[in-house]
């Protein structure tokens, strides 16, 4: 059991660092479009960037999971809800990564709130619990901020970070602090552009970059790539009548392979050119 758990600390160190609470993907739409989503304006921003939650205008839900690299001990589940009032936007997210041997669950409470008509800022709460079952629990408190701004009416930013302050989950291992900076331009309501860096205070800095193309109303294609390690990613969404949307995606690392995702989603806020928010 032991050579089973130190090979899958090594795939998913590889994979950008044990989770650890500091989730890789923001819902299966981001997982398509190269782990992108810090300017995201809907449910995905439980992950990804809490500020992108002050633009819902009604409840909102999800639920997504991915393999990665077509392993069962390091899957992740996902779900959340999220719900506007005149306060803000108040939210519950929560997460399960890992198998019986070696699990991580997420609870999160996040707040999102505009400032202004073009500014919003968000944070959410974190209590992180490790479960190995032969070693006991482990358990830590942390806490996420980000901002979302919209420059011009087809150009807006993000800034998102996870963990700013240091929390010791062991006496010589500390949660990892992320920063994430990204820009999503909307040169038309079909079409999204997005870039991001991601900085682990710990490795190399991540280029995310991703495209959201809507074929016709109800369906888009999503393509992405990532570097620091290098992966290619694509997926599509569908938006049903009743207001769910349907979202598969897989991402492929050229060494470990294909990590495939799937998501629904419901009562999304979408976005389109000149910084408003649509059906899809």
């Amino acid at each position: 059991m032991k050579y089973l758990l130190h090979f899958i600390f090594i795939l998913v160190g590889w994979n950008a660092a044990a989770q650890n609470g500091a989730l890789s993907a923001v819902g299966a739409r981001g997982i398509a479009m190269g782990q992108t989503g810090v300017t995201f304006r809907d449910v995905n921003s439980l992950f990804g960037n809490q500020a992108g939650l002050a633009h819902l205008e009604q409840f909102a839900g999800l639920a997504f999971a991915e393999r990665r690299f077509l392993l069962e001990e390091i899957q992740s589940f996902s779900f959340g809800a999220a719900y506007p009032t005149r306060s803000g936007t108040f939210g519950l997210a929560l997460n399960y990564f890992g198998f019986e041997a070696y699990n991580e669950q997420r609870i999160g409470l996040a707040y999102g709130r505009k400032l202004f008509e073009r500014f919003s800022i968000g944070a959410q709460f974190l209590l992180l619990n490790t479960r190995i079952p032969d070693y006991g629990s482990k358990a830590a408190l942390t806490f996420e901020l980000g901002v979302l701004a919209e420059l011009i009416p087809q150009l807006n930013i993000g800034v998102h970070v996870y963990s700013p302050a240091r929390v010791s989950i062991t006496e010589d291992a500390y949660l990892p602090t992320v920063l994430r900076i990204g820009l999503n331009y909307l040169p038309s309501d079909n079409l999204s552009l997005m870039a991001e860096v991601e900085k682990d205070i710990d490795y190399a800095a991540r280029t995310k970059v991703g495209v959201e193309y809507k074929i016709a109303p109800p369906l888009a294609l999503r393509l992405g790539v990532a570097t620091q390690p290098t992966s290619l990613s694509f997926g599509l969404g569908y938006l049903l009548s009743n207001g769910l949307s349907l979202d598969i995606a897989s991402s492929y690392h050229q060494v470990l392979g294909f990590t495939p995702a799937a998501g629904v989603s419901y009562g999304l806020g979408r976005e389109k050119a000149g910084g408003s928010v649509s059906g899809f």
